[in-house]
């Protein structure tokens, strides 16, 4: 029982064309890429509101900055 060779796969196509039809082959199709599309903007909303909520718990960068001026205490 090795690989199939490309006639059997094509029979196995016409089998499967038969037993369902093309229209619901069809349905098919488009419901998994349905499903497939809304899992993916379910995916870019999650990162979306990840990023949300990583920028409104780190503070603005104005308000963290400091001047100072660097001194070598080292120097004689």
């Amino acid at each position: 029982m090795g690989s199939f060779s490309i006639w059997h796969w094509l029979i196995v196509l016409v089998i499967i064309l038969l037993v369902f039809g093309t229209k619901k082959l069809r349905n098919i199709g488009s419901d998994l890429g349905g499903a497939v599309k809304g899992f993916k903007d379910g995916m870019k909303t999650n990162e979306e509101a990840k990023t949300e909520q990583i920028q409104s718990q780190t503070p603005a960068t104005a308000e963290k900055t400091v001047d100072v001026q660097a001194k070598d205490v080292n120097k004689s």
